[in-house]
């Protein structure tokens, strides 16, 4: 599937390196798109929601996270 503008994807935090934090699966919404694999995000988490741009599932940017698709659930 190709990326675009207000699909849902799911964000993966990459925690922060003293532990304080653990990765974290996190609903977002697309709001732009760079390429296949780079989009911007706003994440939505329980304490409010954050913008980023991030890329897909395990390539690791400097904001810290990816995206993946949702997975399907029967």
């Amino acid at each position: 599937m190709r990326p675009s503008i207000a699909r849902n994807v799911h964000y993966v935090s990459y925690g922060t390196p003293g532990g304080e934090y653990d990765k974290a699966c996190r609903a977002a919404v697309i709001t732009e798109v760079r390429d296949d694999e780079t989009v911007g995000l706003a994440v939505l988490n329980p304490k409010g929601v954050f913008f980023t741009e991030s890329e897909f599932d395990g390539r690791v940017n400097a904001s810290g996270g990816t995206w993946h698709w949702p997975e399907r659930v029967e």
